[in-house]
């Protein structure tokens, strides 16, 4: 296959006009017109929430979330990277809340401003109920706000997107917290590692590594041995 069988779309980043295979997601599209990801990059794999984007597509007036390294190009797609999204992350002590609807009104009151119009939801990439949540946090229900939350990788589009300023993903954050912390507790899995750490079951393998060069680490971190169950 030469490159004139490659189907190609045209494409604009920050307004320049670009043609690219249209096969490609967001982000290699603009790797292949020559941008350079300096940040907003992540895993590139779709899991970390790094590489928000905003789009128009041609004869559409609606503004559009995606992840870069998720989101197929189309024709005429217009597309803009957001150099950061808000958060306002508060300080807490964990162990000093209460799984309750308080405690989400006391380190993030906005929430009481919601609207339920679900704009949160439309802009999520992973298709997660963000108003739900909210809505679930608002109740007091903690396990259900952790349980619809769950997926989140806090790319911050939904915030972006709030007319009521308010930083959904922090909600959730705080929820799964909560509900680890006070209605699940620890799994026997992680009593156990916390017992073997105490212990200094690895005293001397972190030993060996604190002398270890930046090369040595990655070999030894890519031939490790993958446990799955």
């Amino acid at each position: 296959m030469t490159e004139n069988d490659i189907k190609m779309v045209t494409i604009y980043v920050m307004g320049k006009k670009q043609r690219v295979p249209a096969d490609l997601t967001i982000m290699k599209a603009m790797e292949y017109a020559g941008h350079q990801f300096r940040r907003g990059a992540g895993c590139r794999g779709g899991f970390c929430g790094a590489c928000a984007t905003v789009y128009r597509k041609r004869g559409s007036y609606k503004l559009q979330g995606a992840l870069a390294c998720q989101k197929i190009v189309e024709d005429g797609m217009i597309i803009a990277q957001i150099p950061f999204s808000p958060q306002e992350k508060v300080t807490y002590k964990i162990n000093e809340l209460k799984a309750e609807a308080n405690t989400f009104l006391e380190y993030y009151p906005e929430i009481a401003r919601c609207l339920a119009c679900n704009t949160c939801t439309k802009a999520c990439p992973q298709d997660i109920m963000v108003m739900d949540y909210v809505q679930a946090a608002l109740r007091g229900d903690v396990a259900q706000a952790a349980k619809i939350s769950f997926d989140c990788l806090g790319c911050g589009l939904c915030a972006m997107r709030c007319p009521a300023e308010i930083v959904p993903y922090n909600i959730g954050q705080l929820a799964r917290r909560l509900e680890s912390k006070y209605l699940e507790g620890p799994t026997e899995q992680v009593l156990k590692m916390c017992e073997e750490v105490r212990a200094g079951k690895f005293d001397a393998e972190i030993e060996e590594m604190k002398k270890m060069d930046k090369a040595t680490i990655a070999k030894k971190y890519n031939t490790r041995e993958m446990k799955i169950k």
